[in-house]
């Protein structure tokens, strides 16, 4: 084994996460990746200014995490977001995570990018602190979503109260597929709780908690922690 080998062997941050950055105007992902690129675990890839060379990026370059924009030409944010992981999970490559890039709170264009597959947003106007504890955030699999700012959202583009009453079970039907343990994490989820606190609050080890979500992904067909949220407020789970 080299030394530099030995090196990397102690040293937590020779993996880097690898970090896309989409966005029409190239002065913001220029002065984006200087800020990723500031950090010794995060390293940019790439860049793209429109969703289509987005799709051709997130092949080609395989990110870890996509700071994603929402409104580009050619293609938007929410169809270069669906279209990414499709590819992505057709293929067989693991699931880049992407971030939401918005520029008001209350974007109702959010909500259809969660569903699309995102795993989070943020507000253009956050702080580098708070965008740099993002990306490390997604990359562990939690959603960047407060609940406050995801109930907005939601309540936006849900089903009207109407449809959903009309539906027989519906919220039950919704979730039939996941055991009772596997609801119970579920929901602590959509409520937009950690690992660590959903750990706490049912009593099992983060690394089960973690086993239950991957299960719950798969069962229910989503692919991140935010559709669940998003699905939690569509069947009228969480209010």
């Amino acid at each position: 084994m080299t030394a530099a080998q030995t090196q990397d062997l102690h040293n937590p941050i020779a993996q880097k996460i690898r970090v896309a950055i989409v966005d029409d105007q190239q002065l913001f992902c220029a002065g984006m990746k200087l800020l990723v690129d500031s950090q010794e675990d995060l390293e940019v890839v790439g860049m793209a200014h429109n969703g289509s060379d987005a799709v051709v990026l997130a092949k080609e370059s395989r990110p870890d995490v996509i700071l994603m924009d929402v409104r580009m030409p050619i293609l938007n944010g929410i169809d270069a977001t669906a279209k990414i992981l499709a590819e992505a999970s057709q293929s067989g490559e693991p699931l880049p995570q992407i971030i939401v890039l918005t520029t008001f709170q209350r974007d109702g264009a959010v909500a259809h990018a969660v569903r699309a597959g995102a795993s989070g947003f943020l507000l253009k106007s956050a702080t580098p602190d708070f965008v740099l504890s993002a990306i490390r955030t997604v990359y562990e699999g939690q959603a960047v979503i407060a609940p406050t700012d995801v109930e907005e959202i939601l309540r936006l583009h849900s089903q009207r109260p109407e449809e959903r009453a009309s539906t027989p079970n519906f919220a039950e039907d919704a979730i039939s597929a996941l055991s009772p343990r596997e609801k119970e994490i579920y929901l602590l989820v959509a409520k937009g709780l950690t690992n660590g606190a959903i750990a706490t609050t049912a009593f099992i080890s983060e690394t089960t908690v973690k086993t239950h979500v991957g299960n719950v992904l798969s069962k229910l067909k989503l692919t991140s922690r935010a559709q669940i949220i998003a699905h939690a407020y569509d069947n009228g789970l969480v209010r």
